[in-house]
């Protein structure tokens, strides 16, 4: 799951909060559609969780904890 690069850019932009696709493709120099398919493995597998505020979608961490995952599995790969 979290062996996709991307993926781990998509949560580590997530642990600043609630992002719309197109700001995370942004972030992350990928295609719209192509983050949304990472999103939708994410969101399989219970990891991000979306809320819709009328046609937008906001994609976000699913609790605390993966934050806390993410931001040690980060620290770890850059020491």
């Amino acid at each position: 799951m979290l062996a996709d690069a991307t993926r781990v850019q998509l949560l580590w932009a997530l642990i600043g909060g609630e992002l719309r696709v197109n700001d995370l493709a942004a972030r992350v120099g990928k295609p719209a559609p192509s983050v949304s398919q990472h999103l939708a493995k994410l969101r399989m597998a219970r990891l991000v969780r979306t809320r819709r505020e009328g046609t937008t979608i906001y994609y976000s961490l699913d609790n605390d904890h993966i934050g806390q995952l993410v931001t040690d599995a980060v620290f770890n790969a850059e020491h």
